[in-house]
């Protein structure tokens, strides 16, 4: 049985000017020790779609409106507050994107690490302070011990983010979702914190969602890949299979985005022309139809399902798009 299974997850916000349609009924599972990307350029619902999973989206302007998510078969979006605390941070753990505004500013890096040691595993003070010192070696803060009592502008972006990293792991979760952790970091410090995870999820063996906008740190890191366009998923697929055959042209544009330093493509990059679409008033057509170099009659009649073009390989699509971003109907 799968670790965690999302279904059909719609969620809303009602806004002034309408309601933003911004996650429009995913559904994917992941599995126990598995690291699954959800990639896909900004606004695309990938950052809500986990929070939701959390049940950590403001309501009101947000709602969920359907969908299921089960975790060890028992479903989030229906649990009491109180029993879903007991989930949030203990077996289910969230690195959020930038490390300067999730870290409370007027709280130690020591405090706030040990805070859910103190509240899930019942640990004394002392206790969790002593446990707080090897999860901060464990993630590579140089002087651990003399660390504790420092405040979060007293560390780097990069130490802040592994402080994250150590707050998300201290009570071994069974999965960890990562919300574009490195983002806001240099790119050493960035390659950095992507093996750091991979050591810890290897040696924890949790399973790990890993939202990004950056295909070219997926291959190495995620065995599944799923593709989000405009709240839906456009395309799921193994990560190698992803790379050698994309089959949504829209994943093809992501690809062919990414620099290579290889003698495969010694030429410029191709954007992707166009915009995203307008979340408020999306009409149920194809919403990548008016930037597709492909598109046709039926993509401006109808929204295409998920359909299997492999094992395992998903796309939403009505036309038959090759590896070279070639098509034949």
């Amino acid at each position: 049985m799968a670790l965690l299974e999302v279904k059909d997850l719609t969620t809303h916000f009602h806004t002034q000017d309408g309601v933003v349609k911004a996650v429009n009924g995913i559904s994917y599972e992941v599995n126990e020790g598995e690291t699954l990307a959800i990639v896909g350029e900004s606004g695309c619902g990938k950052s809500v779609g986990v929070l939701s999973i959390m049940r950590l989206i403001p309501q009101p302007p947000g709602d969920i409106v359907r969908g299921q998510v089960l975790f060890e078969g028992q479903d989030l979006l229906k649990v009491p507050e109180h029993d879903l605390r007991g989930i949030r941070g203990n077996r289910i753990s969230m690195i959020f994107q930038d490390p300067m505004t999730s870290l409370n500013p007027v709280l130690t890096v020591g405090k706030q690490v040990g805070e859910a040691l103190e509240v899930h595993q019942g640990l004394s003070t002392h206790e969790a302070r002593a446990k707080t010192v090897s999860l901060l070696q464990m993630v590579g803060i140089p002087e651990a011990s003399g660390r504790l009592d420092d405040y979060p502008h007293q560390f780097s972006g990069g130490m802040r983010q592994r402080a994250m990293i150590a707050m998300a792991l201290s009570c071994d979760p069974q999965l960890l979702i990562a919300d574009e952790p490195t983002t806001a970091l240099d790119v050493t410090i960035q390659a950095q914190i992507i093996e750091l995870v991979k050591r810890l999820r290897d040696d924890l063996g949790m399973a790990v969602i890993w939202i990004t906008h950056d295909l070219g740190i997926v291959a190495g890191l995620a065995d599944r890949v799923i593709v989000m366009y405009a709240g839906y998923i456009i395309e799921s697929s193994p990560v190698k299979e992803l790379y050698a055959n994309p089959r949504h042209p829209y994943t093809v544009g992501l690809l062919r985005s990414v620099p290579r330093l290889d003698a495969v493509r010694a030429q410029r990059l191709i954007p992707i022309e166009g915009l995203p679409p307008d979340l408020i008033g999306l009409p149920d057509v194809c919403p990548f139809a008016p930037r597709c170099a492909h598109v046709m009659d039926k993509c401006w009649s109808a929204n295409p399902q998920l359909r299997s073009v492999g094992s395992g390989h998903q796309v939403a699509c009505w036309v038959d798009i090759n590896s070279d971003g070639s098509h034949g109907l």
